[in-house]
């Protein structure tokens, strides 16, 4: 199994710097264009894998619970 581990200051500079200046051509930039906004991956980057993985968790928590509510009132 492979452990995840936060990235390391060096390496998170390097990430930023890429996604808010991607390299011409590159699938970051196709991925900009496109209007994925990747101002949102700098800020998920940022955080550690636990971090990330508490708030995916918190965010399918609430789908759920709106899933349950949508079902009990459209049966």
């Amino acid at each position: 199994m492979r452990v995840l581990r936060q990235l390391t200051g060096r390496q998170l500079a390097r990430a930023i710097d890429r996604l808010r200046n991607p390299i011409p051509g590159g699938k970051v930039e196709a991925a900009r264009k496109f209007g994925v906004d990747l101002s949102l991956l700098v800020e998920q980057i940022k955080l550690s894998p636990a971090e990330r993985a508490k708030r995916m968790h918190a965010l399918a928590q609430a789908a759920e619970s709106v899933r349950g509510i949508a079902r009990k009132r459209n049966p």
